[in-house]
């Protein structure tokens, strides 16, 4: 763990402009396979692993069409989430977006206790080295502090940094969706869970 300290604050939840200069891409070389087979259909209760993909590709979830931060606006209610900064050594190098009683966001389900933490992004040279920790901590307080009893997280099965960083933050995965995706029907949809109440969070956030 390093001597520097990461800083987290709060934003207005249409401030996307600086939030979207966070490049959220990365390079994919392999991808979560869940076993047994049929826990993909609905439900992980199974086990999952890694296997490599042949050839590697580049994902940017920014460049799909409406996909783009500041395509979010007209999205997001701004009476129920927040935008997180995350900033170290005077620059910005992360942020987060989690809703909460979000009506129109399919994944709440019409939940009230459920935050969903709808983004998370670290600047490429800052990964690995606690800022994605400390905003997911950040959010998942924020979700604590607004009644939610879990935090919800979605990501893809060629996300594996990212479903390596949930397992090692607690959440479980609860879901598998082969067809969640009509632009994307090669990519699974997996959904980790955090329960808020067990959960423990670091004081101080240390890179």
């Amino acid at each position: 763990m390093r001597d520097e300290l990461v800083e987290v604050r709060e934003e207005p939840l249409d401030a996307l402009e600086d939030y979207a200069r966070i490049s959220i891409a990365f390079e994919v070389h392999s991808r979560v396979r869940v076993h047994p087979p049929d826990a993909v259909a609905r439900t992980a209760t199974g086990e999952w692993c890694v296997e490599p993909v042949d050839p590697p590709w580049r994902k940017d979830y920014d460049a799909a069409p409406g996909h783009h931060p500041t395509a979010w606006r007209m999205m997001l209610p701004s009476s129920c989430g927040q935008v997180l900064a995350a900033r170290a050594e005077g620059a910005r190098v992360g942020g987060g977006i989690v809703l909460c009683a979000a009506s129109d966001i399919d994944l709440l389900e019409g939940r009230s206790d459920v935050a969903l933490l709808w983004d998370l992004r670290v600047d490429p040279g800052w990964r690995g080295r606690g800022v994605g920790t400390a905003l997911f901590h950040a959010a998942a307080r924020w979700g604590l502090e607004h009644g939610c009893l879990e935090l919800l997280v979605e990501t893809q099965d060629i996300n594996v940094p990212a479903c390596r960083f949930y397992a090692r933050q607690g959440c479980r995965l609860s879901a598998c969706r082969r067809h969640a995706y009509v632009e994307c029907p090669h990519e699974i949809q997996l959904l980790w869970r955090l329960d808020l109440r067990a959960a423990a969070f670091a004081p101080v956030y240390a890179l």
